[in-house]
């Protein structure tokens, strides 16, 4: 095992009842890493997370804390500390005695205490507040103190369970900023969880993408945005076109109807594929231009881009461009070898990268219900 790996999960399962939510998980953490584990209600992000915490009990398989195996371990006994998407503050106690609480469970002397706290409301700005009672407090106030308490007790790592679900959105990507500069400035393991995939992508050093219970793929933020396993990967991780292709030979690839360069090879000659092309990396060019020719069938602006659905032999694409188009415009589609990227087929093929379908109504309608899964055991 590498010396800095802090927590080391193997083959781990769970059911509840006949719902199998995680199947055969492998994941090790690194000592001071920023993790998060990213997927759509019910995919067992949380359910992970309860583990590492001790509130669940594998059916099977080994977690493992610096090498030694802590199954049998409760929670209170362990190394990490949670902080909850509902913040779980004692209403009755103020914000000192909020974040006091778990340091005078362990019998700490008063004057220790006062320092802890007066360093944990600095390093989470609300130096200052120590008198204020809890009620009194925003919602990204409370969740500033929920974050002081948890870190007050000194975890080698902290678990974070969707605990900006309950923020508007401003105050949201402020606190991404927070917690990312606290976890940089005490060093210590974040493991946090979310749905948001713009959340995942600006804070983490380690995504880990899953779905029914399964990792689709462990990366960087880059790694997964610019090289996607699969299509459910590609599709949940920001906007794509996925189409079916060939892949003809090494660096060159059939879709659409016409023939590409790219810069992927490996794959057998004449390889079914799925092809993923980003929207913001299509040139919209003239229609002699174009080595794909499609009709504009809708045009939303969107500040710094226009997003546009084009139809394209019956496939639907999403093309991101700040040059405006008309619905009805008949335009042309340039794209250099290095915007395509080549994936093989999977269970999820065919399921994804079509626009036909698309509305944002729909898209920030099934967003909005997503927070309910941080409820119950099905994460």
């Amino acid at each position: 095992m590498e010396n800095n790996i802090i927590i080391d999960l193997k083959n781990i399962s769970v059911a509840f009842g006949d719902n199998q939510v995680l199947k055969n998980l492998n994941l090790y953490i690194r000592d001071g890493e920023f993790i998060t584990l990213l997927g759509p209600s019910g995919c067992g992000k949380t359910t992970t997370l309860r583990i590492i915490a001790g509130f669940t009990a594998p059916d099977e398989g080994q977690v493992y804390f610096e090498g030694k195996l802590i199954n049998n371990v409760p929670p209170y006994k362990r190394h990490v500390n949670t902080v909850f998407q509902r913040y779980a503050l004692f209403s009755h106690l103020n914000v000192y005695e909020n974040v006091a609480f778990g340091l005078r469970n362990k019998r700490m002397k008063e004057k220790e205490i006062r320092e802890t706290v007066k360093q944990m409301l600095e390093l989470v700005n609300l130096k200052g507040f120590e008198r204020r009672h809890i009620n009194s407090l925003s919602g990204g106030q409370q969740q500033r103190v929920a974050i002081a308490r948890a870190l007050a007790v000194n975890p080698r790592v902290l678990l974070l369970d969707e605990p900006l679900g309950a923020l508007d959105l401003k105050l949201r990507k402020d606190m991404q900023n927070e917690l990312k500069n606290i976890q940089q400035r005490l060093g210590i393991t974040f493991i946090y969880v979310t749905h948001d995939q713009e959340e995942a992508l600006s804070m983490s050093d380690t995504i880990v993408v899953m779905n029914n219970g399964i990792i689709q793929q462990i990366g960087t933020p880059k790694d997964i945005y610019n090289e996607p396993k699969n299509a459910f990967v590609a599709d949940f991780i920001g906007e794509s076109n996925i189409v079916d292709g060939i892949m003809r030979d090494d660096f060159v690839v059939d879709f659409s109807g016409h023939r590409f360069d790219c810069l992927d090879k490996g794959f057998a000659k004449d390889e079914a594929v799925d092809v993923v092309v980003r929207p913001e990396d299509v040139d919209v060019v003239p229609l002699e231009k174009g080595m794909l020719k499609g009709t504009v069938t809708s045009v939303v602006f969107k500040g710094v881009h226009y997003e546009m659905i084009v139809d394209i032999g019956g496939f639907k694409w999403m093309i991101q461009s700040t040059d405006e188009q008309q619905e009805g415009d008949k335009i042309g589609l340039y794209i250099e070898p290095d915007a395509i990227h080549i994936m093989k087929k999977s269970e999820y093929s065919g399921m994804f990268g079509d626009y036909s379908s698309f509305s944002e109504e729909y898209d920030e309608l099934s967003n909005a219900e997503e927070p309910e899964e941080a409820d119950g055991e099905e994460g």
